[in-house]
């Protein structure tokens, strides 16, 4: 019969490592898959519009947005109360649209310039004068392929 020998020292096996950068970058991948970066601070009031024929948009990287409406509740201390133009995360004329198209064209890539778009995200009580003026602007800096923001009637 044979005798159980006690007396060798066995402590805990080394934990194995190998696996752990797969772990590592299935983790990575899947905070870079459902992270959606900050594209813009609201600061103006915006209730979109409805309407009854949409489409949605295909590719937004060709998309710039400019948004038009109040300012909100924190800035109409500084701002007024009066509808103002966001573009970015700053409150702008109307005399900077075309620069800041200018700008957002030279930052896209050259194939896909043809293919820019700006949206207007204007909310519904705003007053058709400062919509007018910025698609004036638009069309001086050669934007005219515009789309407005709806929600979709029911």
């Amino acid at each position: 019969m044979g005798k159980f020998n006690k007396s060798g020292k066995k402590g805990m096996p080394e934990l194995n490592t190998s696996s752990l950068p797969d772990l590592i970058f299935t983790l990575l991948f899947f905070f870079m898959i459902i992270t959606t970066m900050r594209e813009v601070t609201l600061k103006v009031q915006f209730k979109a519009p409805q309407a009854t024929e949409l489409e949605k948009l295909e590719k937004k990287s060709l998309v710039t947005f400019i948004y038009v409406g109040k300012p909100l509740q924190q800035y109409q201390a500084k701002m007024g109360g009066e509808t103002r133009i966001q573009l970015n995360d700053k409150f702008e004329d109307v005399s900077a649209v075309q620069d800041y198209i200018y700008q957002e064209r030279e930052n896209m890539k050259e194939e896909d310039k043809p293919f820019m778009q700006v949206s207007l995200k204007v909310d519904r009580d705003t007053k058709m004068g400062i919509v007018t003026e910025v698609k004036q602007a638009l069309r001086q800096a050669y934007a005219l392929n515009i789309n407005y923001s709806a929600t979709r009637r029911e």
